[in-house]
């Protein structure tokens, strides 16, 4: 079995008129899955660097990022493949909705705005499960930004 180290992403949770953007997890909409927009993180760049870049190539659309509200882990057994996304509040600042925007990585392909209840009436598939309280919650963790190290 395959081994990876875990791999590490950024999700955006923005509402929009109290709607959640959530795009397809997979290339082609493949299974039906949606998720919050986001992804993997480079080196050098802080956690919201990479999450605004993320959303604007999966979206088009500029966000201001705000406080970190969730953090979930997801593996493959079979494979070894282990990923912590790190969910962050976001406001959308500019852009709209196209459906003519490209996706880079060519992931991406369909992006859409969810009420609350078209989530919890169980016809969407989406992961976490904890997206919906995620998102319409309250409660921020703490998040201190990246800084270079002291030496």
């Amino acid at each position: 079995m395959a081994r990876f180290k875990p791999r590490l992403a950024t999700r955006a949770l923005i509402l929009h008129e109290d709607r959640l953007l959530l795009v397809n997890a997979y290339p082609g909409a493949r299974l039906g899955l949606w998720c919050a927009p986001g992804g993997g993180c480079e080196a050098g760049q802080s956690l919201p660097e990479n999450l605004a870049r993320e959303v604007h190539e999966e979206t088009g659309l500029t966000i201001a990022v705000g406080p970190p509200v969730l953090v979930n882990e997801f593996h493959d057994p079979e494979t070894g493949f282990h990923q912590i996304d790190l969910f962050f509040r976001c406001t959308l600042t500019s852009g709209d909705l196209d459906d003519a925007w490209l996706d880079p990585e060519g992931v991406v392909t369909e992006r859409r705005f969810f009420s609350r209840r078209e989530l919890a009436a169980g016809h969407v598939r989406f992961k976490p499960d904890s997206l919906p309280d995620a998102a319409w919650g309250a409660a921020a963790a703490l998040y201190d930004p990246l800084e270079v190290i002291l030496k």
